[in-house]
Parts: C-alpha cells; sequence; structure tokens
C-alpha cells in the first residue's frame, strides 16, 4: 500500500476532488477524474507501508488437557474423539471458525461454522 503526502492537500478548482500525483516523463503532475490537470512544481513524499498478515496460532500441547472435547471424525486417523476451540478469524458479522484437534494423532483443522 503507498501512501501520498504533500506540504498541504491539493483539491481540483473545477469539482472539489482530491487531486492525485501523476508522473508524466521525468514530472509530477496532479490531475483529477474530471480531466482538470495543474502543471504546478509540487512536492511529494512517498511511504510504503506493509502490513503482516495474521497467522493463526494452534494450541500447544501442554494446554489440551484445559480444552473441552467433542465427538468428532478425525479426516487423518478416522478417531472419534477431538479437542475444540473457536476464535473470531473473520469479521466481527461472521461465526466464528472452531478449530479441531484429534485427541489421538494431534491433526489440527477447522471447520468453518
Amino acid at each position: 500500500m503507498f501512501l501520498w503526502g504533500y506540504k498541504k492537500m491539493m483539491f481540483c478548482p473545477k469539482c472539489g476532488s482530491l487531486l492525485m500525483p501523476k508522473k508524466e516523463g521525468n514530472k509530477t503532475i496532479v490531475e483529477c477524474k474530471c480531466g482538470y490537470k495543474s502543471n504546478d512544481k509540487i512536492q511529494t513524499t512517498f511511504k510504503e507501508e506493509v502490513k503482516k498478515k495474521e497467522t493463526i496460532k494452534g494450541v500447544a500441547d501442554g494446554d489440551m488437557e484445559t480444552l473441552p472435547i467433542t465427538d468428532a471424525d478425525c479426516p487423518k486417523c478416522n478417531h472419534k474423539k477431538a479437542y475444540f476451540w473457536e476464535v473470531q478469524t473473520r469479521a466481527a458479522d461472521e461465526p466464528p471458525t472452531k478449530f479441531l484437534k484429534c485427541e489421538k494423532c494431534k491433526h489440527l483443522w477447522r471447520d468453518y461454522l
């Protein structure tokens, strides 16, 4: 994601929209979606912001004793019992994701509610 910085915000004199920088040759100009272009010299600064992906952490084997157990078929070993917990991995208006970990082989999988 790139963020543009200006000494002051520049708005289109025709329609009032925010003017956006654009490279033309070796010059940087500002233009509007309505077609207005300004050839005034502008100073811009560029800042790149890198957002890290969120990773979902599992539960350590030592913490398994405190989790509830449910009836679930393990896709790896077909054992019938698994530990489970829920995490809100999506938007607040979406249901939580249910994580299951096989009691026998420790295989981890998700169940989207």
